[in-house]
């Protein structure tokens, strides 16, 4: 479901999304995911409907891996 936005809020958002998917770490986790899904594939694996989560270190369906497997994710990043 879409956030309900001001235009001013939106493009605000726009800028940091783009910043933080574009940030270094990102760009390193982008790589590794493409590496692995490649090899998967050649190895002849089903990954289908799959993501790679960089935490276990496995494939895992997306609902799972975006989701923090059914723990949310707020207090997935123990950073804040």
């Amino acid at each position: 479901m879409a956030q309900k936005l001001s235009k001013k809020a939106k493009a605000s958002k726009k800028r940091r999304d783009l910043k933080a998917a574009n940030s270094r770490r990102r760009e390193k986790m982008r790589a590794e995911n493409q590496r692995k899904r490649r090899a998967a594939k050649k190895a002849g694996k089903n990954i289908k409907g799959k993501d790679y989560d960089h935490k276990d270190r496995k494939f895992k369906s997306v609902k799972k891996n975006r989701g923090n497997d059914g723990k949310g994710t707020k207090k997935e990043n123990k950073r804040r």
